[in-house]
């Protein structure tokens, strides 16, 4: 993809960055010139090799590791971000989970982990880079959706009901910097061949009118273009081979 050099020097951040989406998100991000934090959870091994894999792309990386839907861990990624590369100006809300249950087995623990995890991590995280946005007068922040959150999906409706409220949130935050030059972006995939799809019986390329499952590197080619745009805000980019039209 071509590129006016727009994103080089940025600081983004990418929350569930050591694999699958979140992984190509930022060696993408890298690609176009800007300095990445690496958020993870889990996946020590997989979090060090896609921070060398981001650095082999000729930019600067901090790895965190940090529950994001804590506050307290929130505040001390924040903190590391800021020591080691500064405030941030991109961010890339992806982190979450996608426990694949029958309708009758989901419990109160399931679904508060699920919205805790993939929804209430993107209200913290966004909260803590908004003031430094503000600042400056510039930002972009995208959230990982699903188009679960517009026809279902197949993972059960905790799963769905998290990331329809990234979409809510998307539309407030959006509509409330849109003069203080932020935007606020969802992406909306369908069905994109990583291991959390993969193993998913019910998710099946048949039901993808294109016939294939998406591949990361299409997500994150569109989280470059929001991350470029600043005339783009209060959108859901639909990356799901047809499945939803809007």
């Amino acid at each position: 993809m071509a590129s006016d050099g727009q994103l080089k020097g940025r600081v983004a951040l990418v929350t569930g960055g050591s694999r699958g989406i979140g992984r190509q998100i930022a060696l993408v991000l890298a690609r176009h010139g800007a300095d990445v934090a690496l958020n993870y959870k889990n996946s020590d091994a997989e979090a060090h090799r896609t921070m060398s894999e981001v650095q082999e792309n000729g930019a600067r990386c901090v790895l965190v590791r940090a529950d994001v839907s804590k506050a307290a861990e929130v505040a001390r990624m924040m903190d590391m971000i800021r020591n080691g590369l500064g405030s941030v100006e991109i961010l890339v809300n992806n982190a979450g989970i996608a426990a694949p249950q029958a309708l009758e087995e989901i419990t109160e623990k399931d679904w508060n982990e699920t919205i805790a995890t993939n929804l209430t991590s993107a209200f913290l995280v966004t909260q803590a880079v908004v003031p430094g946005m503000r600042t400056r007068r510039w930002g972009r922040i995208v959230n990982i959706s699903s188009v679960a959150a517009q026809l279902g999906g197949v993972v059960g409706p905790h799963y769905a009901a998290s990331k329809a409220g990234l979409i809510g949130l998307t539309h407030s935050y959006a509509a409330l910097l849109a003069k203080e030059g932020i935007t606020v972006n969802a992406v909306a995939p369908a069905l994109i061949a990583t291991d959390m799809v993969t193993q998913n019986k019910k998710a099946r390329a048949d039901l993808i009118p294109v016939g294939r499952f998406g591949t990361a590197s299409e997500v994150a080619d569109v989280v470059v273009v929001l991350a470029e745009n600043g005339y783009i805000t209060g959108q859901t980019i639909n990356v799901n081979g047809g499945w939803y039209m809007s």
